[in-house]
């Protein structure tokens, strides 16, 4: 991961306003404020269940992404960052500068 990326680095959460449910190897959310359905691909369903607001976004790459799927850590930065950036306009994702404070996670029982 290049030194500016770690800069800049950004934590994602799952929002609490959705509705979950996996498919196999894919994910369906449902916006509870639009109702818009999202049809997530494998890589993108690992990088929605890596989003507990407390590991930044090139961790969440580095050790899931990158270990499951066979692509460039830089590329694969790239593209999760365009992904968690789409979805965060939707309201599926919240991105923040700094990590949550711990506790479950949006999506998982305490």
């Amino acid at each position: 991961m290049d030194r500016t990326a770690r800069m800049s680095e950004k934590y994602i959460s799952r929002s609490p306003a959705i509705a979950a449910r996996r498919l196999g190897d894919e994910m369906l959310i449902m916006s509870a404020a639009d109702s818009t359905l999202f049809s997530l691909n494998p890589v993108a369903t690992c990088i929605w269940q890596a989003a507990d607001g407390r590991t930044p976004l090139s961790q969440i790459v580095e050790r899931h992404v990158c270990t499951e799927f066979e692509i460039d850590p830089e590329e694969a930065y790239r593209d999760a960052a365009g992904f968690v950036e789409e979805l965060a306009q939707h309201g599926i994702l919240r991105i923040s500068d700094d990590p949550e404070p711990e506790g479950p996670a949006a999506g998982e029982m305490p």
